[in-house]
């Protein structure tokens, strides 16, 4: 199994940016693939972005573009770089691991795009 820590969540101004931290327990190699999900207020969970173990990122159209995610196997941790944030991006972010068919969750940060 594996544990999932995000961090760097925040208040941030819209058009700013904020990079989130997803620390995990082990050695990113045994883990098939990664993500971030976010949640808004009174929405369902709903997926951002996704990279796999090799390296290969997908976006959902509301990131692609604006947003970057990759993994840092030294450091057994997983970035997603938002930049050019908008109201809209205000939302819980999860990260994601998927490892021998299990799928497992952080607590998540909060991301608040406001002036």
């Amino acid at each position: 199994q594996v544990q999932l820590v995000e961090s760097g969540g925040g208040l941030v101004q819209p058009g700013g940016s904020l990079r989130l931290s997803c620390a995990a327990s082990r050695m990113l190699f045994s883990i098939n693939a990664m993500g971030w999900y976010r949640q808004a207020p009174g929405k369902q969970r709903e997926l951002v972005a996704t990279v796999t173990n090799g390296g290969t990122p997908n976006y959902a159209n509301s990131a692609q573009g604006r947003f970057t995610i990759f993994r840092d196997g030294a450091k057994n941790t997983m970035y997603l770089q938002m930049e050019s944030l908008k109201p809209e991006d205000t939302a819980v972010y999860y990260c994601n691991a998927q490892m021998y068919g299990v799928t497992y969750w952080g607590k998540g940060t909060l991301v608040t795009v406001s002036s």
